[in-house]
């Protein structure tokens, strides 16, 4: 049986690596993190499987300077190789255009034990406030999905808040995705 414990030090693991990929632009290193079979919903956008994830984000990034990620401690359910939980994060963002910003959201996760490294098998992302650190930007309305370990269903979507600053065709349109 894993226990919590276990499960939190791999989980955490993961999170050290995604953000080293994710600062480092090492794409290959970020796909990674993922199951090959592993979905990813960021900003109205589904990412399905390990290669659509690192095309995705490698458009992503294109747009940053660098994205430095600071990851809360995770509140986990864990079953037999398996967990699923929330994560809090904020990211410091410079752009490639000179705009700098902080975001804060929820990633709700799904995780996989493979070998001896734990991997996403899913993940949703929600953006809860974008603008400057002196929170004086824009805070967004977001449904409670209840206490841990309440989860959203595996198909839902969140809005499209980022298709046209990332470079990508807007979610729902042709070569969008979902």
């Amino acid at each position: 049986m894993t226990t919590l414990a276990e499960a939190q030090a791999g989980v955490r693991d993961l999170h050290a690596r995604y953000t080293d990929a994710t600062f480092r632009k090492d794409f290959d290193a970020f796909a990674g993190c993922f199951a090959e079979d592993a979905q990813w919903r960021i900003s109205g956008r589904v990412f399905r499987g390990r290669e659509e994830i690192r095309n995705g984000i490698s458009v992503i990034m294109d747009k940053f300077i660098r994205v430095f990620i600071t990851f809360r401690n995770p509140i986990l359910t864990v079953g037999e190789g398996t967990a699923a939980g929330r994560t809090w994060i904020d990211e410091r963002c410079a752009w490639k255009n000179g705009d700098t910003n902080i975001a804060i959201g929820l990633y709700y996760e799904h995780f996989v034990e493979r070998g001896d490294r734990w991997l996403f098998q899913w993940r949703m992302f929600e953006t809860h406030y974008r603008g400057p650190p002196d929170m004086s930007g824009e805070f967004f309305d977001r449904r409670d999905w209840g206490a841990p370990p309440n989860m959203p269903p595996l198909d839902v979507t969140t809005e499209d808040m980022a298709s046209a600053r990332w470079g990508l065709p807007a979610a729902g349109t042709p070569g969008g995705g979902a």
